[in-house]
């Protein structure tokens, strides 16, 4: 398992448009990818379940990533964040 934390820079937070290109890509791995805050945790293809975490900017969120393609969906989901988020 790889896992890293994110301090969210976006102003809006985690809202609708980022969390479902966040979904899309992390669908393309097989690795289950989840993102976890304020003491819950969602899996990183479900958009509403991402919305539903109600991040805002400031929060510093964990993003884990467990299977057999862990280090490349880490590494691609901590450019994601850091470009996007």
């Amino acid at each position: 398992m790889k896992t890293f934390e994110y301090t969210i820079t976006d102003d809006l937070g985690i809202h609708a448009r980022p969390a479902g290109e966040l979904a899309k890509a992390a669908k393309q791995y097989d690795s289950g990818i989840t993102v976890s805050a304020n003491g819950k945790t969602a899996d990183a293809t479900r958009l509403m379940m991402l919305m539903a975490l109600g991040v805002k900017k400031g929060m510093t969120v964990r993003i884990s990533a467990d299977g057999p393609d862990e280090d490349a969906a880490a590494a691609a989901m901590q450019t994601f964040f850091s470009e996007h988020l």
